[in-house]
């Protein structure tokens, strides 16, 4: 559970970054790794896993639910799976924390089980909005209450009969699509999603790494009902969502040079990579190979002078994470940077565009937002008070954009940093940011 107290960061102006580091293990994949870990018959181990307080959750919603998981050490974890229709239901209702990954695939995978279940969150997740899954698993047959606004608490009602339906997602969203197909698992029939644009396809890979088949067709992913998964082992890439701050940080900062080791590199993730290309950053990518079917590799990144792009629409989805630290990139950019087709920012743990935005004026850089993205004007950083509403992606990059500021950066209600990257502060401190935290 997220804590409470008020975690300020105090970050320093100026620095570089230097040396080699492995950064926090990939979110996405750790979640799913054990979802599908549970529901696999035998014993799954999973290594390089993200102990961060989301993933966290997963594994304490699993345990709830009567799966044996253990954890011989922290980034390792060993899921002793009950087959597809071996869960019970829990005594209490399951609290998902800060992680609307957790909620909203759960919501597919407990669609099709034979008992009731209500998901709740923190105050962050229970102003999220949840139709996008809903709406489309009642198609399915499923029957899930919200509020009336489609926020959580999810009361999700067990014994339906779900049939499989095509669905084409009016909004690309690696969620909506990983719980139509973990809710597909119990349908009857064929589930298919048709994406408007492609988003990360780890459920996709990991349900094939299970032995368990998915048809894809371009954006189009299909699967039969009444299969069964078989466990697998399962070794968590870098998470290039947490590399990104120090891939953003290098390209910055003047003098630095920085290895981040086994960062995965999935097709679908690597927006991140293209925009800082586009922009003229000095990125390699070293070493690159295969592990248990996720593409990883070493990325090396030196400081270069980033230049402002109309950020292509069609590499949006593939960087929807990483956009706050992009906006950070932009803001010491030469010209304008123009995003577009981002409005899936607006309904993250904040509302990234405003937020950001808000927070680039503070430190005296024009940034507009726009209902579907921002309009920035690369500039010199000052110094400021920067509040990040909660949001860890938010504390993170503008801890980032202190190195590039004339003086020091206070950022306000950094707890939840410890969602996603709970060594952040450590590998910043080490890699050469003058980072320190205080409880106010």
């Amino acid at each position: 559970m997220s804590s409470t107290a008020n975690i300020q960061f105090c970050v320093q102006a100026g620095g570089k970054l230097q040396g080699e580091h492995r950064v926090a293990g990939d979110k996405s994949i750790s979640h799913r790794a054990l979802m599908l870990g549970a529901l696999a018959e035998g014993t799954t181990e999973v290594t390089g896993f993200l102990e961060g307080e989301d993933t966290l959750c997963t594994l304490a919603a699993f345990q709830a639910m009567g799966v044996n998981i253990s954890r011989p050490a922290a980034t390792q974890v060993i899921v002793h799976g009950v087959g597809l229709h071996g869960l019970q239901a829990p005594k209490q209702e399951l609290y998902l924390g800060n992680s609307g990954t957790s909620m909203r695939l759960l919501s597919g995978l407990l669609a099709g089980q034979a008992f009731d279940c209500t998901l709740t969150g923190d105050s962050s997740l229970s102003r999220r909005p949840m139709k996008r899954v809903s709406q489309p698993l009642a198609l399915m047959g499923a029957r899930i209450d919200s509020t009336e606004t489609g926020t959580p608490p999810l009361h999700i009602h067990g014994g339906q009969n779900l049939q499989g339906i095509t669905y084409a997602m009016p909004i690309a969203s690696a969620q909506v699509k990983s719980s139509l197909l973990l809710a597909g698992l119990y349908a009857q029939g064929t589930t298919c999603v048709i994406e408007p644009a492609p988003t990360r396809d780890h459920t996709e890979r990991m349900l094939t790494g299970f032995g368990y088949p998915v048809q894809r067709d371009g954006q189009k992913a299909c699967l039969q009902g009444g299969g069964k998964l078989t466990a697998s082992a399962i070794d968590v890439p870098v998470d290039i969502s947490s590399a990104a701050f120090f891939m953003v940080g290098a390209s910055i900062a003047e003098g630095s040079d920085v290895l981040l080791r086994h960062v995965g590199i999935n097709p679908t993730r690597t927006g991140i990579i293209d925009i800082l290309r586009l922009m003229g950053a000095n990125l390699e990518i070293l070493n690159a190979h295969e592990v248990g079917g996720e593409p990883v590799a070493d990325i090396r990144i030196r400081a270069s002078r980033l230049r402002g792009i109309h950020i292509p629409e069609a590499l949006v989805p593939l960087a929807i994470d990483e956009f706050p630290v992009l906006f950070v990139a932009a803001a010491c950019a030469e010209g304008e940077t123009v995003l577009t087709g981002a409005e899936e920012l607006r309904v993250k743990e904040s509302d990234r565009i405003q937020v950001m935005a808000d927070g680039l004026n503070t430190l005296g850089i024009n940034a507009k937002p726009t209902p579907d993205g921002m309009i920035i004007q690369g500039g010199q950083l000052r110094s400021g008070t920067i509040d990040s509403h909660g949001d860890h992606r938010i504390a993170m990059a503008f801890t980032i954009a202190a190195l590039r500021a004339q003086g020091e950066i206070l950022i306000n209600d950094c707890a939840n940093v410890a969602t996603s990257f709970p060594n952040f502060v450590s590998i910043a401190q080490t890699a050469g940011i003058g980072l320190e935290t205080k409880t106010v």
